[in-house]
């Protein structure tokens, strides 16, 4: 049951990076209005988190619980940078593992509203018992949700056809306004996983039908000025009010200096590439003669036999214009460089902001389940360049990365387009006005809806 007094907020996002900051950037937010936070995780990924601002260290209260022991899953993983791609599902059975401990620390904290992710399927009907207002804050954008169907209540029970990944080859049926945004035919593998039982017990179509259903509200990593005909249409497909959230960017990075000519390479801490993969992107980076800047991740479990490797002779044939760098990167730190001035990506929905934010062209490589809709709508938005795949397997070449390299990072024609309508786009992302609107709305919405409130 919820106090009267301060508000407070129980953060959980799911164990991925790229998930747990923008919850955790939102909870800086709530916090510099004077609302209480508890940011709940494991303890290695509350360790691996920035440290908190002293002015907000007493308000956000860092929580971590333990993950118990699950085969599959290599020592001290945590978090999806720790893992292979194929080994997340198991990840995924371990965050479930979580359920009674959370459970217990929302039964001894009483809180006002809990912010959860796509994942814990099972939290919903918990918090409701206690009386906490529950939001599922979703970090991707309206688009990608819109695209699982019509109602979240069809995604739990499998009821609809659009649960199944051949329908994701055509844009669904009830959009009321004309779009193209479908799977491509070498995506739909992709998607076929989310669709699916997994090693975890269940599906992630599932889960997030399910922390929809449960949810009161809708909150979102996205804005009117970027996409407000999808966030419409997710009000109606899903009869919950959806809150915008902006992007929640890291601004204290934002000192973007001059932009250069050093192209900056990341593809996020969930795609694991195949030997294949990292020669012709080595390939393609090495024909276009550009400078390159290049976070390689070789995630655990990848040692010895397994390993990828870089094309022989690459390293010192590009050692006057190209870097690789095999640890963790400071990304915005990076992408605010006066020397880089475009941004190869998987189009991970967190790089996406950050490279547009700094106002960085794009040249996307998409590889996961949301990442090749947002390259579609970014293509269209020619904001950069999608490297051309097969069609038939999604295979890509040297040459495909050198093309859309050249065509981008030229400094006209095509990329002098793709640098303007980045340029664009950044006004909406760093608008310090406009972004803190949003989050003093939405801020606004959980004071006034309260389950105390409700209930008076």
């Amino acid at each position: 049951m919820a106090s009267e007094g301060k508000l407070h907020v129980v953060m959980f996002p799911w164990l991925a990076f790229g998930h747990v900051i923008p919850f955790l950037e939102l909870s800086k937010f709530i916090a510099q209005k004077g609302r209480r936070v508890s940011f709940i995780s494991t303890p290695r990924n509350i360790q691996r988190l920035p440290k908190l601002p002293p002015n907000l260290a007493s308000l956000i209260n860092l929580v971590k619980l333990p993950l118990p022991l699950v085969p599959n899953l290599p020592e001290n993983a945590e978090a999806t940078m720790d893992v292979r791609t194929e080994d997340i599902p198991y990840l995924k059975k371990v965050f479930d593992g979580l359920e009674a401990g959370l459970s217990q620390f929302l039964q001894n904290s009483p809180a006002d509203w809990n912010l959860y992710d796509f994942a814990p399927h099972w939290l919903p009907p918990i918090a409701a018992k206690l009386g906490v207002s529950r939001a599922f804050f979703f970090i991707i954008n309206a688009w990608f949700m819109a695209t699982f169907g019509p109602s979240a209540s069809t995604m739990v029970d499998g009821s609809d056809p659009r649960t199944l990944p051949e329908h994701f080859s055509v844009p669904l049926k009830c959009i009321p306004f004309t779009t193209n945004l479908a799977y491509r035919p070498y995506e739909i593998k992709w998607i076929r996983g989310a669709t699916k039982v997994n090693a975890s017990g269940v599906s992630d179509m599932h889960r997030l039908g399910s922390v929809i259903m449960g949810s009161d509200a809708i909150v979102i990593r996205d804005c009117n000025e970027l996409e407000p005909l999808w966030l419409n249409l997710l009000e109606e497909l899903h009869q919950k009010l959806v809150i915008p959230a902006a992007s929640c960017p890291r601004r204290h990075w934002l000192d973007c200096k001059n932009k250069g000519s050093v192209v900056y390479v990341a593809l996020g801490s969930e795609v694991t590439l195949t030997q294949n993969d990292v020669t012709e992107l080595a390939l393609g980076l090495e024909l276009s003669g550009l400078p390159f800047f290049w976070a390689l991740r070789k995630p655990p479990g990848l040692a010895g036999s397994g390993s990828v490797e870089l094309p022989e002779g690459f390293l010192e044939r590009t050692k006057d214009r190209g870097f690789v760098w095999t640890s963790w990167a400071p990304q915005l730190r990076i992408l605010s460089h006066g020397s880089v001035g475009g941004f190869l990506t998987h189009c991970g929905w967190s790089s996406t902001i950050e490279g547009l934010t700094l106002g960085h062209p794009l040249i996307m490589l998409p590889f996961l389940v949301d990442q090749g809709l947002n390259a579609l709508v970014l293509a269209e938005k020619k904001v950069g360049r999608e490297v051309q795949r097969h069609e038939g397997d999604g295979s890509f070449t040297r040459n495909s990365v050198a093309e859309a390299l050249r065509l981008v990072m030229a400094f006209d024609g095509e990329g002098r387009t793709c640098r303007n309508k980045a340029t664009e786009i950044s006004k909406i992302f760093t608008d310090k006005n406009r972004q803190d609107r949003y989050l003093d709305q939405f801020v606004e919405y959980l004071e006034n809806h309260r389950a105390f409130v409700q209930k008076t």
